[in-house]
């Protein structure tokens, strides 16, 4: 089976944190390189926490760090979910795998001229890396795969009423990205919110018995107190996972091919994701949206992926 190249650029954070657990060590993936931005926490939280993810799971995965800051508005972050580290509950050992030198744009910028066009992006945080890299060296365009993103929602937010967190906090950069006619799936806050992370899901993983099940129960202990602390829920929604299971699985989600776009100039409603689910705007689609999950399967697909680590 040949395998899917993949970039991920994320901002660690506890589910982008699963997220690179489920893709590293999964024979469908080639999980080439991390690269991080500022959103669940600073860039600085965030470069290091991928990289303590890596070293406590010993993947050789070089990490690249990004943008530490939106293209436009000011910085936002999510200490109330993510805690002041970005990554709070794990206890780490000192950390000695490098950063790699290179800026996270000027890797991707590089990375992908010099493929055959065969390389994913997975973008699981803000889209800054992104959206900057295509406006450094358009030339790139064409030469992504496809870009399989959590962000968005065509009902409510988690941010705003309006938008959700990873495109409310750069917006003009999902302006570009949606813009950019490279094929895009959107993994939203309308089927994220449908994986809650429930005590017997976290017995059921930490029970495997590998480091990655001790992290993985780690993580969510932690998520699913703020989520229940913020949102009233028991169990924390497992967003960016969702993004690695459906490269996994396609048939773990339910795809609608829409009009999506990114609303830029409100002021209360900044970031939201228009989605034209029933085509009222006679526009080309652009991106298909998952507008449903087979949870039992999800949660079989994150278990398969811990035991990939025995």
């Amino acid at each position: 089976m040949e395998k899917t190249k993949i970039i991920l650029d994320c901002d660690p954070g506890h589910d982008d944190a699963v997220a690179i657990m489920m893709a590293a060590k999964h024979p469908a993936l080639d999980l080439l390189a991390i690269t991080t931005v500022s959103g669940n926490q600073t860039l600085d939280h965030t470069q290091e926490n991928a990289r303590n993810v890596c070293q406590y799971l010993g993947l050789d995965i070089p990490v690249y760090a990004g943008c530490p800051g939106p293209m436009i508005r000011n910085r936002l972050t999510a200490g109330d979910i993510h805690g002041k580290s970005g990554l709070d509950g794990p206890v780490f050992e000192p950390l000695v795998k490098p950063l790699e030198k290179e800026h996270a744009v000027a890797f991707l910028c590089r990375k992908l001229m010099e493929s055959d066009g065969d390389i994913t992006l997975v973008i699981t945080g803000p889209m800054t890396n992104v959206a900057m890299a295509m406006r450094m060296e358009p030339g790139i365009i064409p030469k992504i795969r496809q870009i399989v993103f959590m962000g968005g929602a065509y009902t409510n937010g988690n941010i705003t009423p309006a938008a959700e967190f990873n495109i409310a906090a750069d917006g003009d950069a999902a302006y570009v990205v949606f813009n950019s006619g490279v094929p895009l799936t959107m993994c939203g806050l309308d089927i994220t919110r449908k994986v809650l992370c429930y005590p017997a899901i976290v017995e059921r993983m930490e029970k495997v018995g590998n480091k990655a099940a001790h992290l993985f129960a780690d993580l969510m202990r932690f998520f699913c107190r703020t989520q229940k602390e913020v949102f009233g829920w028991e169990g924390g929604p497992l967003h960016d996972p969702t993004t690695i299971a459906y490269l996994i699985d396609p048939d773990v989600l339910t795809l609608r091919y829409v009009h999506g776009s990114v609303d830029i100039r409100s002021t209360e409603s900044y970031g939201r994701t228009n989605c034209d689910l029933f085509g009222y705007m006679k526009l080309e689609p652009n991106m298909h949206v998952a507008t449903d999950i087979d949870v039992e399967k999800f949660w079989d697909i994150v278990e398969s992926c811990i035991r990939n680590y025995d």
